[in-house]
């Protein structure tokens, strides 16, 4: 049962290999086992590689499967169209093409693989590549919002700036009051004079104006930080926004690429793995010499190729003799008297017929 059913994959005459030798069997039984299990691989890998997108395994397993069955098909019919011919220049030169399909599909199984097979290194490598896209993100998004918050971190320091200036001030017109009442500056008389009253109450409008200062500005300074605020939460909305796009920076192009950032040795000779078992058919039926099954096969199909040569080959000399024969006897038919006069009478009737038709139609028209 077993061998029957890989005796099917192989894409043999089933028929035909049944009058064969078991070692003859046996070998196409061995090919069609290889068509199997490559469709196999084809459908694990091709289903790791689409639940990487999809993200869905019912998805994955649907569509992996179609993509197997494509594979075992192409393989079969590969592996079936290969025929041994006299000259093994000549079997190669029609293997070729079959053999650079075999390496596309070689490709196209082994990535899947190689992205599992070195999954954690992929997530490594991504790993690092979020992090680095998570603080570009955040610089980018910051620069949407630094300007201003600069802008406005400078108000603020202008603002404290004209407080500080005024204390100043202030604080001076105070000690200089306080030293003309002590008699160290000044008119340097002890006792509070007409100058201390003059320079007390310079004093005391400057801090009154200090503190009506301080009260504005302290309500501008208050708006100020608020919008700074406002500003903040905005940029770490984005940002958080922003970061489920970069936790999902995993799909198979990034894979991929990933993969492509490690060394590529092991990853070479996996392909060089999936690339012996895809065209291990094709190279068994190059190298091995013809068999009973390939002789019975050619008997075959010369057997047809003979019948329709031989068909065409009588159709071309009955359509010969044909045409020899209508020849000789519309020649004969030519050369008799009675043919002459019988289509002599019927061509005048005809003129006659055409002259009164003729003079009818002018009739008419008069």
């Amino acid at each position: 049962m077993i061998q029957r059913f890989f005796l099917l994959c192989s894409g043999a005459d089933l028929n035909l290999l049944r009058t064969c030798s078991h070692g003859e069997q046996n070998k196409y039984a061995g090919i069609g086992a290889t068509v199997f299990f490559t469709a196999v691989m084809a459908f694990i890998a091709s289903s790791y590689a689409l639940y990487t997108v999809f993200d869905s395994i019912y998805t994955a397993i649907l569509f992996g499967l179609i993509w197997g069955l494509l594979i075992f098909n192409l393989d079969r019919y590969i592996v079936s169209t290969i025929k041994k011919r006299d000259r093994f220049s000549s079997e190669l030169i029609q293997a070729i093409p079959r053999i650079i399909l075999a390496i596309i599909i070689a490709v196209v199984i082994s990535k899947p693989l190689e992205m599992k097979i070195f999954e954690k290194e992929i997530n490594q490598v991504l790993l690092e590549e979020k992090n680095q896209l998570t603080l570009a993100n955040k610089d980018q998004i910051a620069l949407q919002y630094t300007p201003t918050i600069e802008a406005l971190n400078k108000d603020i320091s202008t603002l404290k700036a004209e407080i500080k200036s005024k204390e100043t001030e202030t604080n001076a017109l105070y000690d200089t009051y306080i030293s003309e009442a002590e008699g160290t500056a000044g008119t340097f008389l002890l006792g509070k004079g007409p100058v201390y009253a003059e320079k007390r109450e310079k004093h005391d409008a400057s801090l009154q104006e200090l503190q009506l200062l301080k009260q504005q500005n302290t309500n501008k300074i208050a708006l100020l930080e608020a919008q700074i605020f406002n500003l903040g939460v905005a940029y770490d909305t984005q940002v958080q926004n922003s970061q489920p796009i970069i936790d999902g920076f995993d799909g198979l192009m990034a894979r991929i690429n990933a993969l492509g950032k490690l060394p590529w040795f092991p990853s070479f000779f996996i392909f060089l793995l999936f690339l012996a078992i895809e065209t291990a058919p094709i190279l068994a039926k190059l190298m091995a010499p013809k068999g009973e099954y390939d002789l019975k096969l050619e008997d075959e199909e010369t057997a047809v190729k003979t019948w329709v040569d031989q068909k065409v080959q009588q159709r071309k000399e009955l359509l010969a003799t044909e045409n020899v024969l209508n020849q000789k006897i519309y020649g004969e038919i030519a050369d008799e008297e009675t043919v002459h006069a019988y289509k002599k009478r019927k061509t005048e009737e005809l003129m006659r017929l055409q002259a009164d038709s003729f003079h009818d139609m002018q009739v008419k028209r008069l």
